[in-house]
């Protein structure tokens, strides 16, 4: 008895996780999708250095830091450009796009520096 209120719960949590996702803007979800391909490729490299084996170690670093690195510039893009928070109301789109792209560049270029 107890395991199906357990799965109505969840059920119920599901749903309205997605009724209120399905509010979001749609440069929010695309945001979103950035997030989780870089995420999934960090993933994918700690995997294959699972596998493979890691002899350039400093090159495995250096994706999984480029990868990581970007989700989290995509999220503070995302609280940025978000609407509903009040706290950056007076920035502009335009101007939270440009810092994402500056410290992108920044961030690889010190990567590209750590390769070697």
């Amino acid at each position: 008895m107890g395991k199906s209120a357990t799965t109505k719960d969840a059920q119920a949590l599901f749903h309205s996780l997605r009724s209120a996702y399905a509010a979001t803007p749609t440069n929010l979800k695309i945001i979103d999708l950035y997030v989780m391909f870089a995420v999934v490729t960090a993933l994918i490299q700690v995997v294959y250095m699972a596998i493979v084996g890691s002899f350039p170690f400093n090159s495995f670093l250096s994706g999984v830091l480029s990868c990581v690195g970007t989700a989290v510039l995509a999220v503070c893009l995302r609280i940025q450009v978000n609407k509903e928070n009040k706290e950056f109301k007076d920035l502009p789109p335009e101007r939270a796009f440009a810092d994402f792209v500056l410290c992108n560049l920044v961030l690889h270029l010190v990567i590209m520096n750590f390769l070697g």
